[in-house]
């Protein structure tokens, strides 16, 4: 049975004066979760433009939203929230079109839709009231799962009848073509409907397929108005024809999967639902039935296999042999399978494809096989997919590998192809041999000596050989003993081509090779012209012999070495010698010192001196370079030369062949050390290029600059000076003599003074400090300490000035020798000694100063008075006092004892005169001695009596309380 459908008529009644109509629209009523669906209300009528209308929408009998004459949708709160998050939208598209857009469908959206049209009337007050109002029937849709695994559920609003009421009695059974099918062959299912009696309304079926992963997919839908619509997964596969769903009979219906596939094995399921229209028209479930079958499909590389053999693996040239690819199992003609040969030639790593026979009977050569072509044959069995492949002519060059693959090919429903499989047979190694050679090469052995400029003669011999038709290639190998293999020299080629290898292109050897090939055919001569030292080592040839191949290709049969020939090329004797002698030289600074480099004897007068200085310094194991005299007389500077400034103080000169002076101008003591020369000679060889043949060093010569002797003398007699508080005092400098009238000075003063637990008190201590003992013995490092008051550098740069002493002091130049420093303000603190210290700096030859030596001078002793001193202090600050006091009473008191005592005794002689007279003796008094000077500053001492000490003791406060009682009378 064949059911057809002709186009539809659409007729429009329209309506007159204010009568209107409401249709309501779809595109579909089976859809999926998340698609989107469109309904749209239409209104016809006249001159509906002018005129105010109102809708509302409804879903399943309630509200979705409503929208007034201003098109302005008010929604409900549950479908507010979809319309906030733009999954939905109610508007007016026009004048006529009212539209209810779900953007993302749920699945819980499957139901009854509609709207209704209400026509409204505006009053003169500007209110609406509400006229005739009308709805369109209901239109119901239903949104399955997007997994396709759904059974088809009743709607809310499509109740089964309850019991009482019809009841469906009809059963379903699915038959099937094959429970096995191989992969592409056609699969035709069949659901038979059968009732108890007269169907009483409309069937809705379904074709569902579960997997072996028991997955649920839908294949085809019909609905009970008889529209198909294929299942997600099965949307592309039914445009192309692939699946088709007919209903055959009113209680038949049949699916059809064409070149099936290995996804579509599974449970075929069919599942009808029975509608009939309920007392107010609508369509109402009666009851649901299922059925299914299960379907295996083969798959078509299901035991494939390929397997290559030949019969002949090892020919000899110019053979055939066989290759056959073995294709298992038999396939029909409608699956194609393409077979390729692939070719490994020996030696190396990686297939190329040979030929291919395509899915399409086609052959196709590969990009690698213009060799094979000629001489290859190729042959496809009718009856079955095995390909032999026959070469004939066989050489070397289909020596190798070869290699069978099989590709199995399905067609898909789009007509394009797909892989299924591919099969790798194994290796046939096909060994194609070569013939057997009779090469022999000479493996004689010599030795030749020669000496530069001669030639080298060196042959090579072939003994013999595997055909009169034989090529040679001649190779010349040099091996030298720093080598670990033989460098090659020149080749020629079985073609009589020369090649010049990589050692005769370093060495620059092509000028000079000349090679000769005999006409006996077995004789190979090269000759070395010209010979340098360079050219010694251990020469041989390497020899080829070459055939021509079946495929008119020149192929080498077989290789041999010769013997080896020693060559050794000396070079002319060295006679080269240098002076010997040895020398020491002192010299002063800014002097000028030769060093001479004497040649005696040389290789030969057409040679070249390349002459270098050279100079040991003290403390450095290593010599530096000084200067250099290249063979083209080109004089350069040493990295010595650029240390010490030589460049400018240096000068050669050559008065005679083979004499060679340097001199050394304005030499400083850095100059000093070992001098020497080195002389290389060099000779031309027989290339032209210029060689080293020897060398030899010369004698050394020590050579010593000294400075100029110091003569530095600094004025050491100096006075003690005494000034009192307030006062200033000077520190004068002098320099007596000097050690070049070149130099400068620096010079320093300083305070010295005894440190603490020093042996004597300095002079500078304060009143109260008690004095060492005498007996203690002397400290062994210095105990003076000394404070630099002002030092001046000989660039005239003063230092800082001494904290005791800051803001106090004035420096003065006199004379160029004479330098002073004033102390200003002095302090009882400033006593003490005082000395300067004078540097003398003289300037290098390289203009830079240097400090040649340095003098003391003596300590100037300094004494500050005290303005409010006691009386002991003044007597002891003033000499002529002290002496006053302490010294000229003495010989006055002395003489006036002295004067008593005489007056006393002459007057007790001149009583007792008699006596005396009569020979009693008289009393003698004997009187001291005493030590008197004629001068004023030098008053009379008694022997008995130390000046110093007395001199010690005023000076530290310990005199007697006599002698201060009369330095207070003397004082009043």
């Amino acid at each position: 049975m064949t059911r057809k459908r002709s186009e539809g008529t659409v007729v429009n009644v329209q309506p007159t004066d204010k009568e209107f109509t409401v249709r309501l629209e779809t595109d579909k009523r089976l859809y999926t979760v998340g698609e989107p669906a469109e309904f749209r209300c239409i209104l016809e009528g006249q001159n509906t433009p002018d005129r105010y209308f109102a809708v509302s929408w409804a879903f399943n009998s309630s509200l979705i939203a409503s929208m007034g004459p201003n098109a302005v949708p008010v929604l409900n709160s549950e479908f507010t929230h979809r319309e906030a998050r733009g999954q939905l939208k109610v508007a007016k598209e026009s004048d006529n079109v009212f539209v209810l857009k779900i953007y993302h469908l749920r699945q819980e959206d499957s139901g009854k839709y509609n709207c209704r049209v209400t026509e409204r009337e505006k009053t003169v007050t500007g209110e609406f009231i509400d006229k005739e109002s009308k709805r369109p029937k209901n239109i119901p849709i239903i949104v399955l799962p997007i997994t396709d695994n759904w059974v088809v559920k009743v709607p809310q609003h499509h109740q089964i009848l309850p019991q009482g009421h019809l009841e469906s009695s009809i059963s379903v059974e699915v038959a099937s073509n094959a429970s096995v099918v191989l992969e592409g062959e056609n699969l035709h299912l069949s659901c038979s409907i059968r009732t108890a009696g007269r169907p009483l309304g409309r069937f809705s079926v379904i074709w569902q397929l579960v997997d072996r992963q028991n997955r649920r997919s839908n294949i085809m839908w019909l609905d009970r108005d008889g529209t198909v619509q294929p299942g997600t997964s099965y949307w592309e596969r039914s445009s192309f024809g692939g699946v088709q769903m007919e209903q055959v009979q009113p209680n038949s219906f049949s699916l059809g999967i064409f070149n099936s596939r290995r996804e579509d094995e599974g449970q075929y399921e069919c599942h009808v639902t029975e509608w009939v229209r309920a007392v107010d028209g609508e369509w109402q479930v009666v009851g649901e039935r299922r059925a299914s079958t299960l379907v295996s499909i083969t798959a078509l590389e299901t035991g494939f296999a390929v397997t290559a053999i030949s019969r002949t693996p090892g020919v000899t040239y110019s053979d055939s042999f066989d290759l056959q690819c073995i294709i298992k199992p038999h396939y029909p003609a409608r699956v194609p399978v393409s077979v390729t040969w692939r070719f490994q030639p020996v030696g190396t790593a990686e297939f190329h494809d040979l030929v291919t026979f395509t899915r399409d009977g086609g052959v196709q050569w590969g990009d690698r096989s213009s060799s094979f072509r000629t001489r290859t044959a190729i042959e496809k069995a009718e009856s079955s997919n095995n390909v032999r492949l026959s070469i004939s002519r066989a050489s070397d060059t289909e020596a190798g590998k070869y290699q069978c693959v099989a590709e199995l090919w399905r067609r898909n429903y789009d007509n394009s192809w797909t892989r299924l499989a591919e099969r790798t047979s194994n290796l046939l190694e096909i060994r194609v041999l070569q013939p057997v050679t009779k090469l022999q090469v000479s493996k004689s052995k010599r030795t030749l000596t020669l000496v530069e400029n001669r030639p080298i003669q060196l042959n090579c011999s072939v003994k013999s050989q595997t055909s009169q038709n034989s090529h040679f290639a001649v190779l010349w190998y040099v091996h030298k003993p720093s080598d670990a293999d033989g460098k090659l020299i020149l080749k020629t080629t079985h073609n009589s081509a020369f090649e010049y290898g990589t050692y005769a292109e370093e060495e620059g050897l092509r000028a000079r090779l000349q090679f000769e090939r005999h006409v006996s055919g077995g004789l190979f001569s090269l000759t070395v012209q010209r010979a340098e030292v360079s050219d010694s080592g251990s020469y041989y040839c390497h020899v080829e012999e070459w055939l021509l191949s079946p495929n008119y290709a020149w192929y080498k049969l077989a290789e041999e070495v010769s013997g080896r020939t020693e060559v050794t090329v000396k070079q002319p004797d060295s006679r080269l010698k240098l002076s010997q002698a040895q020398g020491n030289l002192s010299v002063l600074e800014t002097r000028q010192v030769q060093l001479e480099c004497v040649v005696l004897n040389r290789t030969s007068a057409a040679s070249q001196l390349l002459v270098e200085w050279f100079v040991w310094k003290p403390n450095h194991p290593e010599r530096e370079t000084l200067a250099r005299l290249s063979r083209d007389a080109t004089f350069h500077y040493g990295e010595q030369a650029a240390k010490n400034n030589l460049k400018g103080r240096l000068h050669l000169e050559s008065p005679s062949p083979g004499v060679y002076r340097l001199f050394i101008q304005n030499v400083a003591v850095q100059d000093s050390g070992t001098y020497s020369c080195r002389v290389e000679e060099w000779l031309p060889s027989p290339g032209g290029t210029w060689y080293r043949r020897a060398e030899d060093t010369a004698g050394q010569t020590a050579v010593q600059v000294m400075r100029p002797d110091a003569a530095l003398q600094v004025d050491t007699v100096v006075p003690n000076a005494t000034v009192s508080e307030k006062a200033a005092f000077q520190l004068d400098c002098s320099i007596v003599s000097r050690s070049s009238q070149d130099s400068r000075f620096a010079v320093a003063w300083y305070s010295l003074r005894t440190k603490a637990g020093g042996k004597r008190g300095s002079p500078g201590l304060e009143d109260g400090e008690e004095e060492g003992e005498e007996g203690e013995e002397e400290e062994e490092e210095d105990p003076t300490e000394r404070t630099a008051l002002l030092s001046v550098g000989p660039d005239a740069v003063f230092g800082p000035e001494g904290s005791p002493w800051e803001g106090r002091l004035r420096f003065q130049r006199l004379s160029p020798l004479l330098y002073r420093l004033t102390v200003l303000q002095a302090s009882p603190r400033d006593t003490g000694n005082y000395s300067c210290r004078v540097e003398e700096w003289l300037p290098s030859p390289q203009k830079e100063w240097y400090r040649l030596t340095e003098e003391e001078s003596a300590p100037i002793g300094i004494r500050v008075l005290d303005t409010s001193s006691t009386l002991q202090s003044i007597i002891c600050s003033n000499d002529a006092l002290f002496y006053f006091v302490f010294f000229y009473p003495f010989p006055i008191f002395g003489i006036l004892i002295i004067t008593i005592l005489l007056v006393r005794f002459k007057s007790r002689n001149s009583s007792k005169n008699s006596d005396g007279k009569n020979g009693v003796p008289l009393l003698w008094i004997k009187e001291p001695h005493l030590n008197y000077s004629p001068t004023c500053l030098e008053p009379p001492v008694l022997k008995s009596a130390r000046e110093d000490d007395v001199h010690s003791l005023c000076l530290k406060g310990k005199m007697p309380e006599g002698w201060l009682e009369l330095g207070r009378i003397m004082k009043i």
